[in-house]
């Protein structure tokens, strides 16, 4: 009998991370409850009126979405930092730079992606309507990505400081602020709204695709530069 084929050093390493990202603080269940806390709580906010919960309801799921997002990402690094895997990405057989990627893809996996499965439901308490919920999932599908690896560029920067979840967010968010204006602009189009949906949509995939481009190499500088 044929013995199993090993995985290549790229699914190994996805494997291992979203395991991880399962186990800590950035886990699909804890990055579920803290977005189900953001949604539920702007009804109180804003009032009863359910033509305005609907009109600003996309704009609150991408908030409530970059907030979740983020969760968790500054220990994308620093776990390995501290432990010495650090060590082994850099000098191992594959590139730091894919690495980076891989390790981006398992977070995304573990935390964003099931809040996009679950966002039309949550959008539900927004007095949204299904068509919109749906336009608005697949603005979350297209944005969460970039949202990830600008994040995991400010966990780079911050891999060597102990807590440095806080300036993490400081050096990230700023970075996320074009994603989530087309995001929401994309989302709030879906909603009824005058502007158009598929020029801010479309623009949001090219910045999630020039993040997923660009973001590895400047998150493997930060790293290299930290391990000095």
């Amino acid at each position: 009998m044929r013995a199993p084929a090993p995985m290549t050093p790229a699914l190994a390493l996805f494997v291992r991370e979203w395991r991880i990202a399962r186990r800590i603080g950035g886990g699909a269940s804890v990055g579920a409850v803290f977005f189900l806390i953001l949604v539920a709580v702007m009804p109180f906010a804003l009032g009863p009126d359910l033509n305005l919960l609907a009109r600003l309801g996309p704009a609150i799921l991408w908030i409530a979405a970059l907030l979740a997002t983020l969760l968790g990402l500054d220990r994308l690094f620093q776990a390995d930092h501290e432990d010495g895997s650090l060590d082994i990405l850099v000098t191992g057989s594959l590139p730091l730079e894919m690495a980076v990627l891989v390790k981006c893809a398992a977070h995304w996996t573990a935390t964003a992606l099931p809040l996009i499965v679950v966002s039309p439901l949550f959008g539900l308490m927004l007095a949204m309507t299904p068509l919109p919920l749906l336009l608005v999932a697949a603005t979350l599908l297209a944005g969460t990505p970039a949202l990830t690896m600008i994040g995991a560029i400010g966990a780079a920067l911050t891999v060597s400081l102990r807590r440095g979840g806080l300036l993490m967010a400081v050096l990230s968010l700023p970075l996320t602020i074009p994603v989530l204006i087309f995001g929401v602009a994309a989302a709030s189009a879906a909603s009824g709204g005058a502007a158009p949906f598929l020029s801010p949509f479309l623009a949001l995939c090219a910045l999630s695709l020039f993040a997923i481009a660009a973001a590895p190499f400047a998150a493997a500088a930060a790293l290299r530069h930290a391990r000095e």
